[in-house]
């Protein structure tokens, strides 16, 4: 299927409250439960297409290691159990994204609920090229996970089982919504992990066009 591409702004207020435009970017979401295969696809589509792998919870931890104001607030925040906001974590990757040089960005994990969703359109003013939602039985992610785990495989699997209570619970409302809209790219991802890629390879096929026309290359 051919993905037809828009380049979305990110837009900064200035001290007037206007917005201005930074930069356009190419926005793709990453979602799938735990033991789905996201990182080691994501690897490969960074290598082969040139995107920038950016994770949520990665940037929370090193807000935390900064020792910023920020970093502060979210530590206490988790610390006492509480919810870290939608927006402050949208604004760590709209921050990534404006610093960075490239304009392609695989967002990992994220939005991991429909109120992070709706931050993040509402903040940023992006909206998702698509969806790459990785499809993958409970029992297989179960395997792939315990096989990788160690210590008792009791804790192991009661702990594996909460987490894809969350995403069942939070993050398929996500893709659903997206879904709706005809954004959502679902990849069998029980598969050997080179077949799962090039599957992901033709959904991707349109960045590297765009590069090519962006550089005066024609085909």
């Amino acid at each position: 299927m051919a993905t037809s591409l828009t380049e979305a702004p990110i837009l900064e207020k200035q001290e007037n409250g206007v917005e201005c435009m930074e930069k356009k970017v190419h926005v793709v979401f990453v979602l799938g439960g735990p033991g789905s295969g996201k990182g080691t696809q994501c690897a490969k589509v960074v290598e082969k297409f040139g995107f920038t792998h950016l994770s949520a919870g990665d940037l929370l931890r090193a807000e935390i290691n900064s020792g910023s104001e920020n970093g502060t607030m979210i530590q206490n925040m988790i610390k006492e159990g509480k919810i870290v906001p939608s927006e402050v974590t949208v604004k760590l990757l709209q921050r990534a994204m404006q610093e960075s040089e490239n304009d392609k960005f695989l967002i990992d994990g994220f939005p991991r609920n429909e109120e992070n969703r709706a931050a993040f359109e509402r903040v940023t003013g992006i909206v998702p090229e698509f969806i790459l939602f990785f499809d993958c039985p409970e029992d297989e992610m179960e395997r792939r996970l315990l096989s990788r785990n160690q210590g008792r495989v009791d804790d192991n699997i009661e702990t594996i089982r909460k987490r894809f209570n969350v995403f069942i619970e939070s993050s398929l409302p996500v893709v659903e919504y997206y879904s709706s809209k005809g954004k959502v790219r679902k990849i069998d991802a029980t598969g050997a992990i080179d077949n799962i890629f090039e599957g992901i390879c033709v959904l991707f096929e349109p960045f590297v066009e765009v590069k090519e026309k962006d550089n005066g290359v024609n085909n």
